[in-house]
């Protein structure tokens, strides 16, 4: 009985520092997986280089909220109240949850794909009605990609809604893929 009350007693002991390093390790794996960020394929290698840029709210603003193929952004995202979206999001997110749209403008045809950094919600309009996507994935094991959505895109001018993103910050690459 001894025996086993001095073993658990040491087990007790050791806990603080088991809980420790499990708070520790997954600030080191995300700072490596953004190291890893550098290795990433020639189509999504722009994703290191974002710029900042503000989401539109309605769209007579979108010309001011611009993607550029192979060019990504931080993009600031208001409060989901605060945009009137050109066709209701699918999944709309609630009050709390940010969103807003970007313009598109794709001058040769291709597979794109829209590269975020969270799970959000994203549509790709044209004329106002949503496009059928043609692939999902997470992006590249360890890295700060979160979802990956690819769409085939003729030339010509298309809307991207984002929509039920929890931050007010959304790091997008808009690439043509290989």
């Amino acid at each position: 009985m001894r025996v086993v009350a001095m073993t658990m007693m040491a087990g007790v002991l050791c806990l603080p520092a088991a809980i420790g390093l499990a708070q520790e390790m997954p600030a080191k794996s995300a700072a490596s997986c953004a190291a890893m960020d550098k290795t990433l394929s020639p189509d999504l290698a722009a994703w290191t280089a974002q710029t900042p840029l503000a989401a539109a709210t309605s769209a007579a603003s979108l010309g001011k909220a611009a993607l550029t193929p192979g060019k990504a952004v931080t993009a600031d995202l208001p409060q989901t109240p605060q945009v009137r979206f050109v066709t209701q999001p699918e999944k709309p997110g609630g009050a709390v949850s940010h969103g807003g749209m970007f313009e598109l403008k794709i001058d040769k045809a291709g597979t794109y794909v829209v590269a975020l950094g969270s799970g959000a919600w994203i549509d790709v309009l044209k004329d106002g009605k949503p496009l059928v996507s043609t692939a999902h994935s997470h992006g590249p094991d360890c890295s700060t990609l979160r979802k990956m959505v690819d769409f085939p895109l003729e030339p010509g001018r298309y809307v991207l809604q984002v929509s039920a993103n929890a931050d007010a910050k959304l790091p997008i690459l808009l690439a043509r893929r290989p």
